[in-house]
């Protein structure tokens, strides 16, 4: 297989190459997530448990699909580094031009508490990545993300997907009937198979994607965990970004905002968690994490949860440009370090 796409890669240029797959993967996921919402339209699941968990779960599994190959052929910081830096991109850059776009209305009581996860969560990456048997050398030769912290993350999202049904549940939707969704019916069956189908475009893309990231980053001379913290990660949040531009267009959103928050808690718990259970040596954090990276992502998601604690119900472009601003200091920073440390 990789022969194959290395035999591909000789023939077309790495970047065109690069630009078809993050299509295929974000529209395969885009797929993805139109037939789970059918299929729990058909259920009888609301709105708010669709986008606080199913929408989420669909969004974030291209991150998955490319971290857990990452990690089985070897390449565990492009794993590791993917998650890190779509939770960057979605929470700075999306949710940032979201808000530009139009003032993201939200509840404020379900998004004070998923808030909370969402940081929790980041805030639990790092701890879990953090070499505790030898913290002097954090920042020169990193730490590791066991397998059996993977698992244990894993156990985590079934919780979180419990609880945050829980939340969802208790709380009433404000916003009027989807017409279109309430009266599309399909079949079950027909619609499980879209199902299969757009997961496995997804896997596919992913598969072919990996080596070309790592074509790119030897020719570039670019560290591969930052290249997953920018280009890569932008492509596979762009179901996120398809999803918030969709919701803003229908006034819906509230589900732009639980879905880029449950997309974060999802890189840690569900991408990063299945990446290091699927390897016996788990995640290598190099110490690029805890010089740049995990701080980045920490930064950015605090910066986001004060945003929260002083919007009200609403998500407004002047907190927009601050999301975004946040966002591009933090990819030029990115870039910079990387030629400091190389």
């Amino acid at each position: 297989m990789e022969q194959w796409i290395e035999h591909l890669i000789g023939g077309l240029p790495s970047v065109v190459l690069l630009l078809i797959m993050l299509y295929t993967l974000s529209k395969g996921a885009d797929w993805l997530v139109d037939e789970a919402v059918t299929l729990s339209t058909q259920w009888g699941l609301g709105k708010a448990v669709i986008g606080a968990t199913i929408v989420s779960i669909g969004t974030t599994t291209p991150e998955a699909a490319v971290s857990v190959l990452s990690a089985i052929q070897g390449e565990p910081e492009l794993a590791l580094g993917n998650a890190v830096g779509s939770i960057i991109c979605d929470t700075g850059l999306i949710l940032g031009l979201a808000s530009l776009i139009a003032p993201l209305s939200f509840n404020r009581e379900l998004a004070s508490r998923l808030s909370n996860v969402q940081v929790s969560a980041g805030i639990l990456m790092v701890l879990a990545c953090f070499p505790w048997s030898s913290p002097a050398k954090v920042f020169s030769e990193g730490g590791t993300l066991h397998q059996y912290i993977g698992f244990a993350f894993i156990v985590l999202l079934g919780l979180y997907v419990w609880q945050s049904i829980r939340w969802a549940s208790a709380i009433k939707s404000t916003s009027e009937p989807d017409e279109e969704t309430e009266h599309k019916k399909s079949n079950t069956v027909l619609t499980l198979l879209k199902l299969i189908g757009s997961i496995a475009i997804v896997v596919v893309s992913a598969q072919i994607l990996i080596p070309t990231v790592k074509t790119l980053a030897i020719r570039f001379n670019v560290p591969e965990e930052i290249i997953a913290a920018t280009l890569v990660a932008f492509g596979t949040s762009l179901p996120e970004l398809v999803t918030a531009i969709t919701a803003i267009r229908r006034g819906h959103g509230e589900l732009a905002v639980g879905n880029i928050i449950g997309a974060d808690i999802l890189n840690v718990l569900f991408v990063a968690g299945v990446s290091a259970a699927a390897t016996p040596s788990g995640l290598q954090a190099s110490g690029k994490f805890f010089q740049f990276l995990f701080p980045a992502m920490v930064f950015i998601l605090i910066v986001f949860r004060i945003g929260i604690f002083v919007s009200g119900s609403q998500l407004k472009r002047p907190f927009g440009v601050v999301l975004v601003a946040t966002y591009i200091l933090v990819t030029i920073l990115s870039y910079i370090f990387s030629i400091d440390i190389h």
